[in-house]
C-alpha cells in the first residue's frame, strides 16, 4: 500500500533535515557505522508505514532516533548473546550470563560533532576523513561529495567503503578525543565544516542554487566547536568566515564590490592553500580588474593542470569570459561543456539561457 503524499513528504523532509542527527545518535549505540546506517535506513522505512497508520509525530527526528537506536540495541544484544553462547558449541561449560547492554545516554547537542571527530581519525587519509564525514554526518550525497573533491563518483564510493572498513578493523572508538588528541584532528574537522558550508552555499545538484539547511548546519557546528575549543584561533576564524560570507546570503555581489581587494585576498588565500579551485575563483575577480583577456589566459593555464577537467565552473567561467570578448562560437562550446557537467538545475537553466542567446550581454 502506497503511503499518503503527506506522509511521503514528511519522511523525505525528515531525511533531508534529520539524517545526520539520527545517524549520529544511533552510531553512539551501535559502535559500528555500517550497523548504524542499516538501523537508520530501517527506521526511515518503518516511518512510512507507522506514520501512515498512526499519524505524523510532532517530532519526526525524535521518533526516528528512538526507532533507530532500539534497532541498534537489539542488534548489539543479539551479537553479544551469540558470542557468549558460541563456546558451548565447542566445549561444554557453564552458560555465561548474557552481557547487558547499557541504555544510551540522552541525545545531546554535540552528537554530530562527536561523530565528526570520530570520522576525522588520523588513521584515515584526509580525503577519506572529509568524504566519510560529509556523507555520514552531514547527509551530503556521494555524487555531490565527488563533485566537491573533483573525483569520479565510483572512486569516492570505494574510498568511503574502505574508510568504514578501516574504522571497524581498527576499532576506532565513538567518542570525543582527549585534549592531547585534538590537534591531530582539528584541521580535518575544520575542513569538513568548511566543505559543508560550500556545498550549501552553491549546491552541486538539485533545483535550488543554495541548500540553506547545509549552510545553517555548518554554522551550528562551527558554533559548537567554538564552545568546545574557545581558545583556538582557527576555530574562531572559521566561524567568522562562515558568518561574514553568509551575511550576504540574499545579495552575494553588487556594483560596489571592491574587486582589487578581492584579488588581493585571493592571493593571500593561494599562498596558504594553493588549490586549483581557489585559483579559478580568483580569475573572476581578475576579469573585473584587468579585463576578461587576462583572466582567460589564467583559465587556459588551469585547463592544462587537468585537476579541474570535470569541474563545471571552469567551462562556465571560460564561456563568460569568451562571451565578454565577443568570441561567440567558442563561448557556445564552453557553455555546452558546462551544461554537461553541472547537476544544479538553477545553474543549468542559467547556462541554457546564455547558450540560447550568447550575443546578448
Amino acid at each position: 500500500m502506497t503511503p499518503p503524499p503527506d506522509v511521503e513528504s514528511a519522511v523525505a523532509d525528515a531525511y533531508r533535515r534529520g539524517w545526520a542527527l539520527v545517524l549520529a545518535a544511533t552510531a553512539g549505540v551501535a559502535r559500528d557505522l555500517n550497523l548504524a546506517e542499516e538501523c537508520v535506513q530501517e527506521a526511515y522505512a518503518a516511518a512510512l508505514a507507522s506514520w501512515a497508520r498512526d499519524g505524523i509525530p510532532n517530532s519526526p527526528e525524535a521518533w526516528l532516533i528512538t526507532a533507530a537506536r532500539r534497532r541498534a540495541m537489539d542488534a548489539v544484544r543479539r551479537e553479544q548473546t551469540f558470542r557468549s553462547k558460541l563456546p558451548l558449541l565447542v566445549a561444554p561449560q557453564e552458560a555465561e550470563d548474557e552481557v547487558a547492554v547499557d541504555e544510551p545516554e540522552d541525545v545531546v547537542p554535540d552528537e554530530r560533532l562527536r561523530l565528526i571527530f570520530m570520522c576525522c581519525h588520523p588513521a584515515l587519509a584526509q580525503e577519506a576523513q572529509l568524504a566519510l564525514t560529509l556523507r555520514l554526518v552531514c547527509g551530503v550525497t556521494t555524487a555531490d561529495i565527488a563533485r566537491a573533491l573533483l573525483v569520479p563518483e565510483p572512486t569516492m564510493a570505494a574510498r568511503m567503503t574502505r574508510a568504514k572498513k578501516k574504522i571497524s578493523a581498527a576499532r576506532i572508538p565513538f567518542r570525543l578525543p582527549g585534549q592531547a588528541e585534538l590537534p591531530d584532528r582539528l584541521r580535518a574537522v575544520l575542513g569538513v565544516i568548511h566543505l559543508l558550508f560550500t556545498a550549501g552555499h552553491t549546491a552541486p545538484s538539485g533545483a535550488s542554487l543554495m541548500r540553506t539547511d547545509l549552510v545553517d548546519q555548518s554554522v551550528r557546528l562551527a558554533r559548537m566547536l567554538r564552545e568546545l575549543m574557545p581558545d583556538e584561533r582557527e576555530v574562531r576564524g572559521l566561524l567568522a568566515l562562515l558568518l561574514v560570507t553568509d551575511a550576504r546570503r540574499a545579495t552575494r555581489v553588487d556594483d560596489r564590490t571592491d574587486w582589487p581587494q578581492i584579488v588581493t585576498l585571493y592571493d593571500e588565500l593561494l599562498s596558504v592553500w594553493p588549490s586549483p579551485v581557489v585559483a579559478l575563483n580568483r580569475t573572476v575577480a581578475v576579469s573585473m580588474v584587468s579585463g576578461p583577456a587576462q583572466a582567460l589566459e589564467e583559465v587556459a593555464e588551469l585547463e592544462k593542470d587537468g585537476r579541474l577537467a570535470r569541474y563545471p565552473y571552469l567551462p562556465a567561467i571560460k564561456a563568460d569570459l569568451l562571451h565578454r570578448l565577443g568570441r561567440w562560437e567558442e563561448a557556445s562550446i564552453a557553455y555546452r561543456q558546462a551544461l554537461e557537467l553541472t547537476g544544479n538545475d538553477a545553474e543549468r537553466e542559467f547556462l541554457a539561457e546564455r547558450l540560447a542567446g550568447p550575443r546578448r550581454a
